[in-house]
């Protein structure tokens, strides 16, 4: 980084002004040029410049205040970059933060069809499963029906009196029929 000082380059030419003006034309003043370039020995090193002592004194203030310029300015450049790399990790920050919450609901509603398509198979196959359950029942009964007409049957009847239950019970098992008739006694409890 360059940075030129313009009251440097004035306050030497206006030395090297006041230097011709009181010297006249036949000493150091004629030596020195008042340009610009041979301000700054360290652009044209082939020249030789002789300074007095009140020039070099400004031209070693010009080169100081320069430099105090210079640091300042490194100091605020460095400052600012500081800055700018702070507020770069911030925006770094925010943006996978907001990039971690779109995920998140993303994620949530992905999970929650998930969980909507699974409930919707398990009612189907809960309901195909209850069909299938209510159609076995129906043939079994079907064909306990038939093989109970086939084989036998069993029938009977009860009544209840007072203190009694009498119970008749007819088996019938193809050509063979059983009888059953008992007559139980209930207890009373006084």
């Amino acid at each position: 980084m360059i940075i030129r000082d313009n009251d440097e380059i004035t306050m030497i030419e206006h030395s090297w002004k006041e230097q011709r003006g009181e010297e006249g034309s036949d000493s150091i003043a004629n030596t020195l040029t008042p340009t610009w370039p041979h301000a700054y020995p360290q652009l044209c090193p082939k020249e030789k410049i002789i300074m007095t002592e009140r020039s070099a004194a400004v031209f070693i203030q010009a080169w100081w205040r320069g430099t105090l310029v210079r640091r300042t300015l490194l100091h605020a450049a460095l400052r600012a970059w500081i800055i700018q790399c702070w507020w770069r990790q911030v925006l770094a920050k925010l943006l996978a933060k907001r990039q971690r919450m779109v995920l998140e609901i993303y994620v949530q509603r992905e999970w929650a069809a998930v969980r909507l398509q699974s409930w919707v198979r398990m009612w189907r196959v809960r309901r195909r499963y209850c069909r299938l359950l209510n159609a076995v029942r129906i043939i079994q009964v079907y064909w306990r029906w038939h093989s109970c007409h086939s084989r036998g049957f069993i029938e009977g009847h009860y009544e209840l009196k007072e203190n009694q239950l009498n119970v008749q019970l007819e088996i019938s098992l193809g050509s063979q029929a059983c009888k059953v008739q008992q007559c139980i006694s209930l207890p009373l409890k006084e």
